[in-house]
């Protein structure tokens, strides 16, 4: 089912371009998924295990999804050829959403070495090498948007634009996974504004950065927190 527009200003129109949304299947990248297709984008879901999730978004979106492993060279390189096949353009829009964490909240004294690897691989080799590939792809399609949600600063790959998004707690599975009442109440109460972040919050950034309405903002870190432990 299409997406109907939300557009409000045409600098925020998405039109015609293709975005591929890494770790869409659910939580914020869901929702960022939902919205750049609200604004006009063609959208490639990514998911890497079950495509049940990946189903219910493309309930609510014209979707293509593509099953991939982003820790994975060849994986990450198909990703974007089948993006590229399935609506006969290149990629414009890159947003890496894909992230895992430990579900126990370990303290790094607690957390194994496998942990580590695994959520390395995805969280840092994963979002390395979907950056590199859209990079490349961008370049040759004469530039576009690469949206990172993580707490680390990237840098401005010409004539493409590079931007990162660093949420703060925002109510997912992933966030919840581990966590006791107490303890969601306690973060809760850290934030000015009593609540904790929706998917729609961090959605609406990213569409914001992905458009021609945030063309002159470049290499930086978004700081999404709602005001959260200031």
């Amino acid at each position: 089912m299409a997406a109907s527009s939300s557009v409000s200003s045409p600098a925020l129109c998405l039109a015609g371009r293709v975005a591929i949304v890494t770790g869409s299947s659910r939580g914020i990248g869901r929702g960022i998924a939902i919205h750049l297709a609200e604004l006009g984008a063609r959208i490639v879901i990514n998911y890497s295990t079950s495509s049940t999730e990946a189903d219910k978004v493309a309930e609510a979106i014209t979707t293509n999804f593509v099953k991939a492993d982003i820790s994975e060279p060849n994986q990450v390189k198909s990703l974007f050829d089948e993006a590229e096949r399935a609506f006969g353009s290149p990629v414009h829009i890159l947003v890496n959403s894909a992230a895992i964490a430990d579900p126990n909240h370990s303290s790094i004294s607690d957390t194994s070495e496998e942990l580590f690897d695994r959520i390395f691989s995805v969280n840092t080799r994963g979002a390395f090498l979907c950056a590199k590939e859209a990079a490349n792809r961008l370049k040759r399609g004469g530039g576009g948007r690469i949206i990172l949600l993580s707490s680390s600063l990237v840098q401005s790959l010409k004539p493409s634009f590079v931007n990162c998004v660093s949420p703060g707690p925002v109510a997912t599975e992933m966030f919840f996974a581990g966590l006791s009442n107490e303890m969601v109440e306690k973060v809760k109460a850290q934030n000015l504004f009593g609540r904790l972040g929706e998917t729609k919050d961090i959605a609406n950034i990213v569409g914001f950065l992905a458009s021609d309405a945030g063309e002159w903002i470049n290499g930086q870190v978004i700081i999404a927190n709602g005001g959260s432990i200031l």
